[in-house]
């Protein structure tokens, strides 16, 4: 992605899920971009929250609830791509793929021109309200499993009620299911010979048939919602493949809510096809220290501040 040459990038777009959220995300953009500015204020009309009050100032535990993250997490992304596509380094690249882990898969549709950003940000509160109500009904955690091959952490999963919720980088694996079930595994992972097992900061047994009721109750609504070809590739999290039929992505969509997401294999998609370079978009910065772990050679630089967009190199080599 280097500044010295007039060549344009062949780029993937990347957004975070849940989990991406803090207190104060946004809050330089919105004041110093006023494409940032316009997405959060509309945001806050449609949504008929004071969401800019929750990004930039919390609380936290407000913020980091299911139905009150994902529509935040989602502003705050494209607030930082329209801030970004206002800047000079952008005109250097071509915006060639379009992912996003799990919720982030919303933000990638609309980067992608496949979604309207109101449409998207109506169906992710919705999305957060069935999930955090399937939740409350459903109580579960998620765990990281490090150092654990997938068939040992299957077998094991197999065994006492839980399931495989995300495979995210090389080493890692993430499970889900009822709270008591996530604990017993996490002292047997251990016995078994994972290095380490990890419980997740998250509200819900989200990616696993804990979430079934949500999928059923979000599928009449992404079924209702308008879906156009990707102008860019886009690849989904369920099965890793480039997807541009609508009807398809709003299966996905729907089987997301309650399966598995692949994002090593997504990532690794993109890499196969030539592309090296990836621009994560929104706040945080997991996907970068997922994708270093994926391949050491990708280069990843992040838009979520405006430290960020001052970092961005001009073709002279000076920054913004």
């Amino acid at each position: 992605m280097g500044s010295d040459s007039n060549r344009m990038v062949d780029t993937a777009l990347i957004f975070p899920g849940q989990g991406a959220q803090y207190v104060g995300m946004g809050k330089d953009l919105y004041e110093n971009f006023p494409q940032a500015k316009e997405v959060f204020d509309k945001a806050a009309d449609i949504l008929k929250m004071d969401i800019k009050k929750l990004c930039f100032e919390g609380p936290k535990e407000e913020l980091s609830t299911t139905r009150i993250s994902q529509p935040a997490i989602l502003t705050a992304s494209i607030a930082a791509l329209k801030a970004f596509e206002s800047s000079q380094f952008y005109a250097q690249i071509a915006p060639k793929f379009s992912l996003g882990l799990s919720l982030g898969e919303y933000t990638a549709l609309v980067a992608a021109g496949s979604i309207k950003f109101e449409d998207a940000l109506i169906l992710v509160k919705k999305r957060g309200e069935l999930m955090e109500e399937a939740s409350t009904k459903n109580p579960g955690k998620m765990a990281c499993v490090i150092g654990m091959d997938i068939p040992a952490v299957e077998t094991l999963c197999k065994g006492i009620g839980c399931e495989i919720a995300n495979l995210n980088c090389p080493g890692q694996v993430v499970v889900s299911g009822k709270t008591t079930n996530v604990e017993l595994f996490a002292g047997l992972a251990k016995e078994k010979g994972a290095k380490r097992v990890l419980m997740l900061d998250v509200s819900g047994p989200f990616h696993s048939s804990l979430m079934t009721p949500a999928r059923d109750k979000l599928k009449d609504y992404i079924e209702k919602v308008q879906i156009s070809q990707p102008a860019l590739s886009f690849i989904s999290n369920v099965d890793a493949e480039l997807q541009s039929d609508p009807a398809a992505i709003k299966n996905n969509l729907i089987i997301q809510v309650n399966s598995k997401t692949l994002w090593e294999e997504s990532v690794k998609l993109v890499s196969n096809s030539g592309v090296k370079a990836f621009i994560e978009i929104g706040p945080g910065q997991v996907l970068k220290g997922l994708l270093k772990k994926i391949d050491s050679k990708l280069e990843v630089r992040n838009i979520g501040t405006c430290q960020d967009m001052q970092a961005l190199p001009l073709p002279n080599g000076a920054v913004q």
